[in-house]
């Protein structure tokens, strides 16, 4: 905490310093949006390159006044939080000043800003997000206050904790994770009792594209247990788009690669070459929109992607047939065919990309 005061100690004093010189003070942030300042590297994902584009956020132009004020309002908010000891959701910070901020995407956009300016985790910062995930399956662990978690049990899922890192005393017997891209299908594997049937598995869903917590403990996992981690997502680009934030990382949050990537994710399902194999009736595909053909095509460019062959192949397939299919596709063949046969089968036989 004293490596964070200090962090923001210097900021502030920068802005001190410009102001005794009469001059007006001048806040540095990184282009995080930018693929320029972005590298591929296999064993990390996407990281931010060390002398990365910047852009500067001045107390004296009218376009950016108003987020300067912003940032120090909150890095005083974070300020008081880390002295304190106290923690605070995203949406706490938001409701503190609803007129102020104006919507939470502006308090969103500014807490990773301040993080990547300081070059400080998020979570250090005693900011936490809004947890959506959820997680199930052979898994037991103690929470920072020492509440005792066991997800084994549950007939239901347990909520991805708000504090990923203050969790400890992970004990598993899983052979393998499966990260599962939506909801349904997640609550379906669920009561099919699937995780303790195959054999024993954790599985997890971020319901759609992950938030902070999930990808923390899908990574937290991995490096605690060091088990396999298959993905089943809907063969469509944003399935694929879900699956590569796992395992490569998103462009905007480059700068924590190191903390949230899980480069050894493996495409399990549901593959456009399934579709076909299993003879999946083209009346139960559905097709491309412009957005989905734009979206397909950014992928394809990624540098990531040419270091998959299999993974370009699929996507290829998916291309030329212009079609997409969700997993529930699958109830198609029979109402239980993803846990009876589709994920025994691919488990079994190396199904997976």
């Amino acid at each position: 905490s004293s490596e964070v005061l200090e962090a923001i100690e210097n900021v502030i004093q920068g802005v001190v310093q410009s102001l005794a010189q009469k001059k007006a003070p001048v806040l540095t942030v990184a282009n995080r949006a930018d693929w320029r300042n972005i590298e591929f590297k296999d064993s990390v994902g996407l990281q931010m390159i060390p002398g990365c584009t910047t852009k500067q956020i001045r107390s004296d132009c009218p376009q950016s006044a108003r987020r300067f004020a912003l940032m120090l309002k909150i890095l005083s908010m974070i300020y008081k939080m880390v002295q304190s000891n106290t923690y605070a959701t995203k949406r706490d910070i938001y409701y503190s000043d609803t007129l102020l901020f104006g919507s939470q995407i502006v308090v969103d956009q500014i807490i990773n800003d301040i993080s990547c300016m300081l070059k400080i985790p998020r979570r250090s910062l005693h900011v936490l997000s809004t947890t959506k995930g959820f997680v199930a399956g052979n898994l037991s662990y103690t929470e920072e206050d020492g509440t005792k978690v066991n997800c084994t049990c549950s007939a239901t899922a347990v909520t991805v904790p708000s504090n990923v890192q203050g969790i400890k005393n992970l004990t598993s017997h899983a052979k393998f994770i499966l990260i599962v891209e939506k909801d349904a299908t997640f609550q379906r594997l669920l009561d099919d009792d699937f995780f303790s049937k195959v054999s024993p598995c954790i599985m997890i869903t971020g319901r759609g594209i992950p938030d902070l917590n999930t990808r923390l403990l899908v990574r937290k996992l991995w490096d605690s247990f060091q088990i396999p981690i298959f993905t089943l997502m809907d063969a469509d680009p944003h399935g694929v788009e879900i699956m590569c934030v796992y395992k490569y990382g998103s462009v905007s949050m480059s700068f924590e690669a190191h903390h949230l990537t899980v480069p050894s994710v493996k495409w399990l399902g549901l593959l456009p070459s399934d579709l076909e194999r299993l003879n999946i009736c083209k009346d139960a595909l559905i097709p491309f929109t412009k957005q989905d053909e734009n979206k397909l095509a950014s992928i394809q460019k990624r540098p990531y992607i040419a270091c998959q062959p299999l993974w370009k192949k699929e996507l290829e397939i998916m291309a030329a047939s212009k079609l997409k299919a969700e997993i529930q596709v699958l109830t198609s063949v029979s109402a239980d065919y993803l846990s009876r046969v589709y994920l025994p089968n691919k488990l079994q036989f190396g199904g997976w990309l």
